[in-house]
């Protein structure tokens, strides 16, 4: 899939070392440096916890319980995956 450039500028960083990015959608992005210098910003939109069911959260505190009580399954030996 081709993808094209939506905005292209010039940017400098101020003097708290702070870059405005114009016309942002995201509030998060997942930013990856390269060793040549390039700079990768990604979007990344956080899940409101009002999205997650009840029941999840149910299971999810469940599990947590279970594992203060230390009721887990045995340890899974994962060596053999190396």
């Amino acid at each position: 899939m081709k993808t094209s450039v939506l905005n292209q500028y010039t940017a400098h960083l101020d003097t708290k070392k702070r870059l405005t990015i114009r016309g942002a959608w995201a509030e998060f992005f997942a930013v990856k440096v390269f060793t040549d210098g390039h700079v990768v910003l990604e979007p990344r939109l956080l899940v409101d916890p009002d999205a997650i069911s009840k029941r999840t959260l149910r299971m999810m505190d469940q599990s947590a319980a279970n594992l203060k009580k230390r009721r887990a399954s045995p340890v899974i030996n994962l060596k053999k995956y190396r």
